[in-house]
């Protein structure tokens, strides 16, 4: 190779470099939440409520959930990895930047909260929240989703102030393992979730939903 050959290559090189450079520096766009607000109002208002508080105690509250956890939810629904007849056409249309700023607009809506009904069952639901149950291997749902139940983003929901009969479904879906495909392994949180439920009553699925759903 000649000296202006190696020159220009050597050029090319930096210059693909820099930009490659440039570009995996570049800022993500900012979600826009003014797009995320309008689909929120004219989409998910019929389930969840405008502002992610449902008012359907079979459909969950939005509102306060963490961003990035419903922003995965949604993608799993596109993806049909979590099945659902409404939600899934319901994702089908959106793009990533959608999701991503549906999270982010829920994320940041006040949580009004669903409440408690049965204060026996609220009582061992705390038990089963702190210190699980040994006898059984099921661990304390604080582990994974805080004592306060706010959850860790993305991998742990929140699930204080959510409904009971809501929290109560989505128990029973992972332990029938209808849920995530968990039986599968696709979806590592959700394999996780099906061990636990295998292991759980239906008196304690009844019990932790009815203590979620009065925490705040």
């Amino acid at each position: 190779m000649t000296r202006n050959r190696l020159c220009a290559a050597l050029a090319a090189a930096v210059l693909y470099a820099a930009a490659a450079s440039a570009q995996e520096a570049a800022p993500a766009a900012a979600p826009d939440l003014a797009k995320a607000q309008q689909t929120a109002t004219s989409v998910c208002a019929a389930c969840h409520g405008a502002d992610g508080n449902s008012s359907v105690p079979a459909n969950p509250n939005l509102a306060a959930q963490g961003a990035d956890y419903i922003t995965l939810q949604l993608e799993h629904f596109k993806s049909g990895l979590r099945v659902n007849p409404i939600m899934q056409p319901m994702a089908a249309s959106l793009s990533v930047p959608d999701m991503t700023a549906l999270g982010v607009y829920f994320s940041k809506q006040a949580l009004k909260g669903a409440a408690a009904t049965n204060i026996d069952l609220v009582k061992a639901g705390q038990q089963l929240w702190r210190g699980g149950n040994q006898a059984t291997g099921v661990p304390a749902c604080a582990a994974c989703h805080s004592p306060d139940g706010a959850g860790v983003p993305k991998n742990y929901p929140r699930l204080a102030g959510q409904h009971a009969d809501y929290l109560l479904a989505q128990l029973q879906a992972f332990k029938a393992g209808t849920r995530g495909n968990d039986k599968a392994g696709k979806d590592v949180n959700g394999h996780v979730m099906f061990t636990i439920a295998t292991r759980m009553s239906d008196a304690e699925m009844q019990a932790v939903a009815q203590y979620a759903a009065g925490l705040r």
